[in-house]
């Protein structure tokens, strides 16, 4: 781990990552490294339990409380959206199911389209003050008003919208509200102790601000929705992320025969050379899942090879931190 430290410290440094990095290995960790910041106005610095905002990364949860109620009978793959929508939301086509939006091959219109030209991620892009967006039924006004893309099913396109829709067709299905869904089906279970939907406005002194620059204090608070919800938004540390790979394929959370069929790839990305599941990203070249996140103030990329047993997670609280450090530390490990 000697020339991975070096290496790390070496990016590091150059790219001002602001962060944590943490390497398992059969319930290990050789490395695990914080830098700079998580409050720059009262300079707190980011520690190895630091908790950062992990912006999509959370839709495997909503992923996994989707799977958790289709295990015990409460959601099927073939459950239409529009079965549990109603009226809401008229412009999802009819036919588009629960695996559809797993998938992301449903087309819906997408809320938040990050395949639209122009842009850059530190826009303020929420149409309803970000304050009001507390709730999972909240969002229902946000989704509507973008008409359908392409057929279901036709091909595969990344879709934020059909995570939300998800998380409100689980929330109708099971009656219960979504946050309480993903502590009582992933994080308890997985002992994620760290993890949760906090608010944006009421961050504890245990969790990193997102900021919007390398430099300066203007943070993230009213470019995201005050409470994440499917598509995105919760927090969490490097320690729990690997608690989290471990509890998922010890069957933990869901069966194995599920978490196969989570992670069987469904789609190709070529531009990106990776491929897609259910929630989770695949490697193109071997089959190492992944969850990735990527937001004002926040990136994050978690890797799992379940061949190795080998995890390394990096987590930063800025929009773009993450990624040189990630490639250094895959590249090491080649995984």
């Amino acid at each position: 781990m000697d020339e991975l430290a070096a290496r790390v410290e070496e990016v590091a440094t150059a790219t001002s990552f602001s962060g944590v990095v943490r390497v398992d290995r059969d319930g290990e960790v050789p490395f695990a490294v914080a830098y700079r910041m998580a409050d720059r106005a009262h300079g707190v610095a980011n520690t190895a339990a630091t908790r950062f905002a992990m912006a999509s990364g959370s839709k495997g949860f909503t992923a996994l409380v989707t799977v958790s109620l289709i295990e015990d009978g409460t959601l099927s793959y073939d459950t239409t959206a529009r079965s549990l929508l109603g009226t809401d939301v008229p412009l999802i086509d009819d036919a588009v199911t629960v695996e559809h939006l797993l998938a992301h091959r449903s087309g819906i219109g997408d809320y938040l389209d990050e395949d639209a030209p122009g842009g850059a991620i530190t826009d303020y892009v929420m149409t309803q003050p970000v304050h009001v967006l507390a709730t999972t039924e909240a969002f229902v006004p946000e989704l509507d008003g973008y008409p359908t893309s392409f057929p279901p099913g036709e091909r595969f396109a990344y879709n934020n919208g059909g995570f939300v829709v998800l998380a409100l067709l689980a929330e109708r299905a099971a009656g219960v509200p979504f946050h309480h869904l993903v502590q009582a089906r992933a994080l308890d279970p997985a002992g994620m102790t760290s993890t949760a939907y906090l608010r944006t406005d009421a961050l504890a002194g245990d969790v990193a601000i997102g900021y919007l620059e390398e430099e300066g204090l203007r943070s993230n608070v009213m470019h995201l929705p005050v409470r994440g919800n499917g598509d995105g938004g919760a927090y969490t540390t490097a320690a729990d992320m690997a608690t989290f790979w471990r509890a998922l394929f010890d069957g933990r959370l869901v069966p194995p025969a599920r978490v196969e069929e989570m992670v069987r790839p469904r789609s190709d990305e070529p531009v990106e050379e990776r491929r897609y599941g259910m929630r989770f990203w695949i490697r193109q070249d071997r089959d190492v899942p992944y969850l990735e996140g990527f937001d004002a103030g926040a990136s994050f990329r978690s890797v799992h090879d379940p061949a190795t047993g080998v995890t390394h997670t990096v987590i930063a609280n800025t929009s773009e931190g993450a990624w040189p450090i990630t490639e250094v530390v895959a590249a090491s490990l080649a995984t």
